[in-house]
């Protein structure tokens, strides 16, 4: 199929365009050279470097240039940006890494990773940045590496594309509608994660007020112990590419939520790298304390049997402590200081295992464990329900960019 054909069908959701407005190709109305420099030349100069992790593909922008001399230019560091300009990421482009660039930025040097996308006397700036956010541009773009070892396009694909032009002061009246009405649609995502967020750090605060800190007089029937009474590690090793392995459902540290200890997905049936590692097997009684990262807080309460990567460790609760109880006393702040205290490696820390079995926590009776679980449990229960409604909340938010934009480019707005 033809980039014409395969770009156009892309866009066939768009209706009849509205009288004056025009299909046209990106490359017929953005300037064909924007200029290039090569920093070297100029050797004790410092020069800010747009590159690919520069961007945010969630808010849209250049959240940082780096600052180099002309001597330490990566050979990518080509481009001259201009204010204004668009610049699109070639690799990936279904990640949707683009940017207007600020003022600034004015006539410094980004990636040979973006094209630079310079508005012509057609169309102004702002109208070409909404349209390379839109999500039609974004598939077309896509299409052309889907099944590619290397996903990435190239300038002249990107230039290809069609883009529906009205005249400039529609174009103006567009743009200056889509700029508020986003404008609100971040405050109020802003909003939503805030609340999120502070919703999803109550069931720290409950257990803050229930757990006796360091130092703290302890309440009547508490005692102070040491982690390693309170739980066992218990490395039951299920050997790769067997039959035992196969029945039992995978967890690794992707599937849990960081802090809460939720999990995210279902389990996979088989970990990527099967017939190569070893687990270790869990059941209902186990406490999954996730040791690598340990600063990550992944501590998860499964509620069926299965295998987990080694980055994992199996905790068998030892007897007249409660199981939830225990997976509290693992996420307090307090145990993932002295587990990052108490790390190795420093690009990969890991929880020592040894080391962390002799924190300091506060044990209470039995009884007394399962007053605080249940107590404790009916709070985050209703916690739970605000999570999910602020989830929902989120996710309706984030949805109305797309809404806007193709109301833009149908000339509904």
């Amino acid at each position: 199929m033809s980039s014409t054909t395969r770009d156009i069908d892309q866009l066939s959701e768009i209706k009849e365009l509205p009288e004056g407005w025009r299909w046209v190709r990106l490359g017929e109305v953005c300037n064909k050279h924007t200029g290039i420099r090569d920093p070297r030349i100029e050797p004790d100069t410092i020069f800010q470097y747009v590159d690919i992790s520069s961007v945010c593909n969630s808010k849209k922008c250049i959240t940082v240039a780096k600052s180099i001399l002309g001597k330490d230019a990566p050979s990518r560091a080509r481009q001259i940006i201009r204010f204004n300009d668009v610049i699109v990421a070639t690799t990936r482009p279904n990640l949707n890494a683009v940017a207007q660039v600020p003022k600034e930025l004015d006539n410094q040097i980004c990636s040979t990773g973006f094209c630079v996308l310079r508005a012509g006397e057609s169309i102004l700036p702002e109208y070409l940045f909404a349209f390379v956010c839109y999500e039609l541009f974004v598939d077309a773009l896509s299409d052309f590496v889907k099944g590619a070892l290397y996903p990435a396009v190239n300038d002249g694909q990107v230039l290809a594309q069609h883009i529906p032009l009205p005249p400039l002061p529609e174009q103006q009246r567009i743009a200056a509608i889509l700029k508020e009405q986003m404008a609100a649609v971040d405050k109020a995502r802003t909003g939503a994660q805030e609340r999120l967020r502070a919703i999803k750090a109550l069931p720290a605060a409950f257990l803050r007020q229930i757990l006796p800190d360091p130092g703290q007089p302890l309440p009547d029937g508490w005692r102070w112990a040491k982690l390693g009474e309170a739980c066992v590690p218990d490395r039951k090793i299920v050997e790769p590419n067997t039959s035992h392995a196969k029945s039992l459902n995978y967890y690794s540290l992707e599937h849990i939520e960081s802090e809460t200890g939720r999990i995210l997905k279902i389990p996979n049936d088989q970990p990527e790298d099967e017939g190569k590692s070893m687990t270790f097997q869990f059941d209902q009684r186990h406490v999954l304390y996730g040791k690598l990262r340990p600063y990550l807080n992944k501590v998860a309460l499964p509620f069926s049997s299965g295998r987990c990567t080694t980055e994992m460790i199996p905790l068998l609760p030892c007897e007249g402590i409660d199981r939830i109880f225990l997976a509290w006393l693992l996420r307090r702040q307090e145990t993932v200081e002295f587990a990052m205290q108490g790390k190795t490696g420093s690009r990969m820390p890991r929880a020592d295992m040894d080391s962390l079995l002799m924190l300091k926590i506060p044990l209470s009776t039995f009884p007394q464990q399962k007053r605080i679980v249940a107590l404790i449990s009916e709070q985050i229960a209703a916690v739970e329900k605000a999570r999910i409604a602020a989830e929902a909340e989120l996710k309706a938010i984030n949805t109305l960019p797309a809404a806007l934009l193709r109301r833009a480019f149908n000339g509904e707005l």
